[in-house]
């Protein structure tokens, strides 16, 4: 054996929801192959001692933009519509050598709030690619597709210049590492762009065997848009031209109607819910229990560090909980373990790797994270959950490991070097974007 977590309280999220006090987590080429309430008899390698640590399943956010920590703090305050304006500038100025660095800051900051596995939805996938193949972390990666093709244009997916990028990037990223890389296929959303556009990557996805993502639903103004041009809602329009005939990961879902939202629970789409992005913009966020009422797959995801503000995973289990219970009225309405639930196991149903993570359980990848429950406000502890929930938070984290593998423990990352990570920011990156002169 490995690795041996002992003496650990485990939340495992297995389908019995069971929480084990002074557990034993066997861990052998990277896959865990012990949960029990006594030790192996078999020597391990290594013991990681648990005493006072509580091990969950890593987790998963299901959506962000990892490039954009570079932009952190830089349009706080602003309108919407003026931020929009000043991170299009900033962003047109982004290459990948820029985006690779900000990225790599970005995983460093989930591997610390205890993140084993990330969506990514934004540009230059390769660099993010190669960040991540270089952290040890998990990740689907989607090209954040746009534009408008004109009806007259003849349009083809083999020249066209996005298309070729993301083929380009599946070939070379897809089920990399066996699958700690898959390559998703994307469009930003409805409004930046258009049906010829939908179809051929829609059609690329389904052969390639590949997911969708996209942002869908988020604002009124959106929906409304849609209508008057199309006389359509956007998750009409867009299952009528095939979009969701792949596995779609679909942010937002705010202003769904009721027969939408049944259409595409239907149709098994993932609605992402990101209530620090929606309520640090002024907006509403998700409908979480309608969402699931309607069949839908719920996951939770930050967005990216531009519009959250920071990575932090617990926060955001926090702020769906409090959404769902201000939203019904009811403080009971959505319980500690379903918003942990979403934080992992349905997480790792919107990525499609539900049989690989998202519990701890005998055959799953060693995806965990073990939190310090010795610090003040996590003291005492009468229910588990609730202390994940209600108390705990990113920087509570003391250990993240992906397929056995430390990826960070107690303010060390052994695959990142985070001071070069900084220099090349604070050298590179940040003049690239912000010095006028450029």
């Amino acid at each position: 054996m490995d690795t041996l977590i002992s003496n650990v309280t485990a939340v495992t999220m297995n389908p019995k929801m069971e929480v084990l006090f002074g557990a034993y987590i066997g861990i052998q080429d990277g896959k865990i192959v012990s949960i029990s309430k006594t030790p192996p008899e078999e020597a391990p390698k290594t013991i990681i001692d648990g005493t006072g640590m509580v091990a969950i399943p890593g987790l998963i956010n299901c959506h962000t933009q990892l490039a954009t920590s570079v932009l952190r703090s830089y349009t706080d305050d602003l309108g919407n519509t003026q931020a929009l304006q000043a991170l299009l500038q900033k962003e047109a100025k982004m290459d990948s050598r820029s985006a690779k660095a900000a990225a790599l800051l970005s995983i460093a900051e989930c591997l610390r709030f205890g993140v084993t596995s990330v969506s990514d939805l934004y540009y230059y996938p390769g660099a993010t690619a190669e960040a991540v193949a270089q952290s040890g972390i998990k990740a689907n990666l989607a090209l954040s597709s746009y534009r408008f093709i004109d009806q007259n244009e003849d349009f083809d997916f083999e020249t066209d210049e996005q298309c070729r990028e993301l083929v380009h990037v599946v070939e070379k990223w897809h089920n990399y590492d066996q699958g700690r890389i898959k390559i998703d296929a994307g469009i930003y959303a409805e409004y930046t762009s258009n049906y010829k556009l939908w179809e051929a990557l829609a059609g690329y996805a389904w052969e390639a065997g590949i997911g969708m993502h996209l942002h869908l639903a988020e604002t009124q103004g959106e929906v409304d848009s849609c209508l008057d041009r199309t006389g359509m809602s956007p998750g009409e329009l867009l299952n009528c031209h095939n979009l969701f005939n792949v596995p779609a990961t679909a942010v937002g879902c705010t202003y769904l109607e009721p027969q939408e939202r049944k259409l595409l629970g239907k149709k098994k789409v993932s609605a992402v819910a990101t209530p620090l992005t929606a309520y640090k913009s002024g907006l509403p966020s998700t409908p979480i229990l309608e969402s699931v009422q309607a069949g839908m797959n719920v996951a939770l995801g930050t967005g990216g560090a531009v519009a959250s503000g920071n990575l932090d995973m617990f926060e955001v289990m926090r702020f769906a909980a409090m959404s769902a219970r201000k939203e019904k009225g009811d403080p009971t309405a959505l319980p500690a373990s379903a918003a942990l639930m979403m934080a992992t196991v349905t997480g790792a149903q919107a990525q499609g790797r539900s049989s690989q993570c998202g519990m701890l359980q005998v055959g799953m990848d060693a995806d965990l994270a073990l939190i310090d429950f010795s610090a003040p406000h996590l003291m005492p502890c009468h229910n588990v959950l609730n202390g994940l929930l209600w108390s705990a938070k990113g920087g509570d984290v003391a250990m993240t490991m992906v397929r056995g593998k430390i990826l960070y423990q107690n303010g060390q990352f052994p695959t990142i070097d985070l001071k070069e990570v900084v220099q090349e920011l604070t050298t590179y990156a940040i003049p690239q974007l912000f010095d006028e002169a450029k």
